[in-house]
């Protein structure tokens, strides 16, 4: 049976919410990493390092922050806004966890293996383009060229790879916010806090944004009636599992989120974290007490995908909705119309580029 959350991960996290004496002794590194990413972004901004501006307006979310804070539900919510805007967008990600030779497309029909388990869950959720490879920029020009449609590009993740240039950045916390607020390895930071970024998003379901907080908004990812994993056509609110032996898995950077949800939803399951990004090559379940004790085991869509060969009825899968204060959503959609008349213009010249035979810029 695999073990759950690592120890030592979890000390570590734990640790990155307080100044005690592991941040202190791990200061000194911290003050070196600062100084490595203050130069580095500095170094792209005022072009000492080569980067590239795409003929599409690019929308960043990402985070400061190491460990998952929600950008992937966000993203798919942006692409779903931005798509009922009359826009045409297209999602471009790493593909955290797979080895890939060169850019790939994702299919709703792709293995999570392949392609990695966010990437597979946007191109399920949205139907556009999503692509995958760790140069962006490549990748990104890429799906250009195969979906010459696109006018907008959502970047996944991939707020430090400066190689790509952005016109939106959207930074991501959620209740953990910025930890004790010290940068790597004394705390959870891969840039300061006071890093400029055009919108900070929270994805918390108790933040509310207000007036004096420009720039701040929220986001909360509503529940959905859970389907059944080797039964995707059988759907049960989950009031259907109240009183029931519930256990609660969840492969995800944060686990407890998912866990506060169901309680907050009237569930007292027994609760299951792993690994964030775990591909269920070994069965989590099988010999776990607590899963043998279940009448229902709960997982998060994120991790449905790479356990789609389980054949267990007891396992439901609980989707959600994420639901983004609409003040950004406006605000994203303003800048992207803002700059669309010259990406098409220069979109074209790519086009016609590679119809000529000549490489891509």
């Amino acid at each position: 049976m695999p073990a759950p959350r690592h120890a030592l991960a979890d000390f570590v996290t734990a640790q990155w919410q307080r100044r005690g004496w592991f941040a202190w002794l791990m200061l000194p590194f911290s003050l070196l990493f600062g100084l490595v990413a203050r130069v580095r972004r500095y170094g792209y901004l005022h072009g000492w390092f080569k980067s590239t501006r795409l003929p599409m307006p690019v929308v960043v979310v990402g985070n400061v922050t190491v460990g998952g804070t929600g950008k992937t539900p966000a993203v798919i919510a942006l692409a779903q806004a931005l798509t009922e805007a009359g826009l045409r967008p297209g999602v471009v990600s790493r593909g955290y966890g797979v080895t890939l030779k060169h850019p790939r497309r994702v299919k709703p029909t792709s293995k999570a293996s392949d392609v990695g388990d966010e990437p597979l869950l946007i191109a399920r959720a949205a139907d556009i383009p999503v692509w995958v490879f760790p140069d962006r920029a490549l990748c990104a020009q890429t799906m250009l060229v195969s979906h010459p449609g696109v006018n907008v590009l959502l970047l996944d993740d991939g707020l430090q790879h400066y190689r790509l240039q952005r016109d939106f950045e959207i930074v991501m916390f959620d209740a953990r916010m910025g930890g004790n607020g010290l940068m790597l390895p004394a705390g959870p930071l891969r840039e300061p806090l006071s890093r400029p970024r055009d919108a900070t998003l929270i994805n918390d379901p108790n933040f509310r944004a207000t007036p004096d907080r420009p720039g701040v908004y929220g986001m909360r990812l509503e529940l959905d009636d859970a389907w059944q994993l080797n039964d995707p056509t059988m759907a049960r609110p989950l009031s259907a599992f109240a009183g029931r032996r519930v256990l609660a898995a969840a492969g995800i950077g944060n686990p407890e989120r998912f866990f506060a949800s169901l309680r907050g939803a009237g569930l007292s399951p027994k609760t299951l974290p792993l690994p964030d990004h775990y591909d269920f090559a070994d069965d989590p379940f099988a010999g776990n007490p607590d899963a043998l004790d279940a009448d229902v085991i709960l997982i998060t869509e994120k991790d449905a995908v790479k356990c789609e060969r389980f054949d267990d009825p007891r396992i439901w899968v609980v989707p959600t909705t994420p639901v983004i204060d609409a003040g950004l959503i406006d605000k994203i959609r303003r800048a992207v119309q803002a700059r669309i008349p010259a990406a098409t213009a220069a979109a074209a010249g790519l086009n016609k580029e590679h119809q000529d035979g000549q490489p891509a810029a």
